[in-house]
């Protein structure tokens, strides 16, 4: 059976990326780590890696890293040179002990994301 590419259905890469980060999105929800209070203003003026001083790792996916691709969807401006916030994913639920299953889910809607902004 042959997986459909963007191609068969002329999606843009700005357009994959947004099936892609709903996908995430609704995995998110369905694995319990969506409903979260926006963290304040503070939190957002981090400087370390994935604000992992000022917030939870789903917290930053949430209103960082999903909100700042949605914008450069929405914009369609150009890609990042590179994105790998998949190991940094699946680090968080190990330690957090979260169900194989849902790391798996997770891992994978990261990975997708992380591949098609380095690929493009």
């Amino acid at each position: 059976m042959r997986v459909n590419s963007r191609e068969d259905f002329d999606m843009t890469v700005h357009e994959e990326l947004d099936v892609a980060l709903r996908r995430l999105e609704a995995t998110m929800k369905a694995t319990n780590l969506w409903q979260m209070e926006s963290p304040g203003p503070e939190a957002f003026a981090s400087q370390q890696p994935f604000c992992i001083d000022t917030m939870a790792l789903p917290q930053w996916l949430r209103f960082v890293f999903i909100a700042r691709l949605d914008a450069l969807v929405e914009a369609e401006a150009p890609m990042p040179e590179t994105c790998d916030v998949a190991p940094a994913v699946e680090a968080y639920l190990a330690q957090e002990g979260a169900r194989a299953n849902d790391r798996l889910l997770l891992c994978k809607a990261v990975e997708e994301i992380d591949r098609l902004v380095t690929d493009n």
